[in-house]
């Protein structure tokens, strides 16, 4: 399959879940009167990075090229989206069986604060046994955040200060082996949605 067919099947698939997705959490849609925008080149999605993996090695972008990667940030602290996220990739990497093991589960952490590495290793104990989690510093993480244009707001509680969240944007990233952004996916796609676009993006 080309690259060309590839990029259909993804679009057919992700479309209407990625609209709805942006919509959402930039407030951006289609425009009024239902005229149709025209897209061209890749969006500048991905780029170089140093975070620490949850082993405690420290890795750059450098370290996923010749995999597949899929990457998806949250915190360990989110009570539905992120959990659920993780789940939906972990169901769904098992699902296209032989395959998956081209394909790097990538889990990037917002809070610099209370997730370290060994907090990471913890949580990911309950996803796909691959899953690398990465944190770093503030400054690190947000410049990864950045660089995948995630969107993310510290949210704190007024009645209790040190108890916070975050309001960020959700959004599978598939990055080719080449470490080129491929396509977003929505957090809000289910496990055979899922499967197929990875069945369809990988040779």
């Amino acid at each position: 399959m080309n690259g060309r067919t590839i990029g259909l099947v993804l679009a057919g698939l992700i479309a209407g879940g990625a609209i709805a997705a942006i919509s959402t959490t930039t407030g951006f849609g289609p425009p009024p009167g239902g005229s149709k925008a025209v897209v061209t080149g890749k969006p500048l999605i991905g780029g170089p990075f140093t975070l620490t993996d949850h082993t405690g090695k420290r890795v750059t972008e450098k370290d996923f090229l010749g995999r597949y990667a899929l990457v998806f940030f949250g915190f360990t602290h989110c009570p539905d989206i992120c959990p659920s996220g993780l789940q939906v990739m972990t169901a769904a990497l098992d699902k296209i069986g032989a395959k998956a093991s081209d394909v790097v589960p990538v889990f990037i952490t917002l809070d610099s604060a209370r997730d370290t590495p060994s907090k990471l290793a913890e949580y990911l104990k309950s996803f796909h046994p691959r899953l690398v989690g990465l944190s770093g510093s503030a400054e690190e993480l947000a410049a990864a955040a950045k660089s995948y244009r995630v969107y993310y707001q510290k949210i704190v509680d007024e009645k209790s200060p040190d108890s916070y969240s975050f309001d960020h944007s959700a959004m599978f990233y598939l990055m080719g082996k080449d470490g080129v952004f491929m396509a977003p996916i929505p957090h809000t796609t289910n496990v055979d949605e899922l499967a197929r676009a990875l069945d369809a993006a990988l040779p």
